[in-house]
C-alpha cells in the first residue's frame, strides 16, 4: 500500500515538494490483515460493505494511465543488519518461484499469474519473469538501528552509489527491496505497518527508483507482523500455526515481500492501478485482500489453508518451499483470487 502526492500532475512537481509531502504523510504502507488496532484503509473507504469474495459493487478498483512493471522485473535485495544464510535463502526462494513454471500446484507462479493480469495503457501486460538481480549487505547499520521513512531512501543511495560494487541503476523495471533484520525498528514498523513502497526522490538518491521496505519483526511485534505464525498477547487462546520454513519472522516477511512486490508492479509510481478517490490514500491490490489466504476468508478469518505432514501451515508451494502468501484482487472478476481456491 502506498501514499502518493494530492496533485495528478505530482511526478512533475519539484523535489522540494516531495520532500514535505513524503515526511508528512509517508509512502504506501503494506498494513497487516488481523488483528487490527485501527481501521485499515479499505475498512475507511468501504465500511461494513467491503466484500473479500464474490462480486462487489462497493470496490471501483481503477487504471489511472501511469506506467506498470511490464519488461522482466528484476528484484535487488538490499540486506540491512545481520541476516543468517538460512534466511537470505528462504527469501530468495519465495522472489525466484515467481516465475517458476514447474512447482507443484498450488504455486507462488500460479498466484503471480493474477498479478499479470494487470496491464498499462497499450494492452502490456505485467512481466512474466521476476528475477533476483544484484545484492547488497549492510552488515553495519551504516545508517543506524532506528531508520526513517527518508532515511530509507538514504540506505538505498549508498547501495547504488556503493564505491564497490554498486546496484544497477534500473528504473523501468528494477524493483529494491529493503530487508530489515529483527533489530532494527523502522518509522512505524509495528504500529500496524509491517512494510511499505515507494519511489526514491532525486533530491536523496539522484534518480526516482520503485522501492519497498520490509521487516523482520520476530523480536519486535511478531504477533502483528508474523500473524498467524504468532499471535498478539492481547488476545487470549489463541494459538499460533507452525511456520513453513521454521523461522517465524521471516516466514511472517514472505506475504509483505509478496504484497509490496504486487503492488509495486502495478503501482510503481502511485498513478497506475488503484482504487479510491484520493491519491493521497490509494487502495491497491494486495491492499484490497488483507488477511485472506484461502477460500472463505475475511474480517478475521484466514480462510482455508493448507497442512503439511510436519504440521505446517501453507498455501502455495515454490522451489523447495512452501510458504504462506495473501492473496491479491482480480480486476476481471472483481473478488480476490489465489492458487489454492477451493471449488
Amino acid at each position: 500500500m502506498a501514499q502518493a502526492p494530492p496533485l495528478r500532475a505530482a511526478l512533475a512537481l519539484t523535489s522540494l515538494f516531495f520532500f514535505s509531502f513524503f515526511f508528512f504523510t509517508g509512502p504506501v504502507v503494506g498494513w497487516r490483515p488481523w488483528p487490527s488496532q485501527k481501521p485499515n484503509t479499505t475498512d475507511f473507504l468501504y465500511g461494513g460493505s467491503k466484500k473479500y469474495e464474490g462480486s462487489s459493487e462497493f470496490v471501483h478498483l481503477k487504471y489511472h494511465m501511469g506506467p506498470v512493471l511490464t519488461a522482466n522485473i528484476t528484484v535487488y535485495p538490499i540486506w540491512y543488519g545481520i541476516w543468517k544464510n538460512s534466511q537470505k535463502r528462504i527469501i530468495r526462494d519465495f522472489i525466484s518461484s515467481f516465475s517458476t513454471v514447474d512447482s507443484k500446484p498450488p504455486s507462488v507462479a500460479g498466484w503471480w499469474k493474477t498479478v499479470r493480469l494487470y496491464t498499462d495503457q497499450t494492452g502490456a501486460n505485467i512481466s512474466r519473469n521476476v528475477y533476483i538481480g544484484a545484492e547488497k549487505n549492510d552488515r553495519f547499520y551504516s545508517h543506524g538501528k532506528s531508520l526513517t521513512r527518508l532515511s530509507v531512501q538514504s540506505v538505498i543511495k549508498s547501495a547504488v552509489t556503493a564505491t564497490t560494487r554498486p546496484l544497477p541503476i534500473n528504473p523501468k523495471s528494477g524493483v529494491y527491496l529493503l530487508l530489515t533484520s529483527d533489530d532494527v525498528y523502522v518509522q512505524n514498523f509495528c504500529n500496524n505497518v509491517c512494510g511499505f513502497h515507494y519511489f526514491t526522490f532525486p533530491a536523496i538518491v539522484g534518480y526516482t527508483l520503485p522501492y519497498a521496505w520490509v521487516g523482520n519483526s520476530a523480536k519486535l511485534c511478531p504477533g502483528v507482523c508474523a500473524y498467524p505464525f504468532a499471535v498478539p498477547d492481547y488476545i487470549p487462546g489463541l494459538k499460533a500455526v507452525k511456520s513453513p520454513n521454521d523461522d517465524v519472522g521471516v516466514d511472517g516477511m514472505i506475504s509483505v515481500i509478496g504484497h509490496e512486490i504486487a503492488e509495486l508492479s502495478t503501482n510503481p509510481l502511485v498513478n497506475a492501478w488503484y482504487a479510491g478517490q484520493d491519491p493521497v490514500f490509494p487502495v491497491e491490490i494486495a491492499d484490497l485482500c488483507e488477511g485472506i489466504y484461502g477460500t472463505g476468508g475475511g474480517g478475521s478469518y484466514t480462510g482455508q489453508m493448507l497442512n503439511g505432514k510436519d504440521g505446517a501451515t501453507y498455501n502455495m508451494n515454490g522451489i523447495r518451499r512452501r510458504f504462506l502468501v495473501q492473496w491479491v484482487w482480480n480486476h476481471m472478476v472483481n473478488y480476490c483470487t489465489g492458487p489454492n481456491a477451493l471449488d
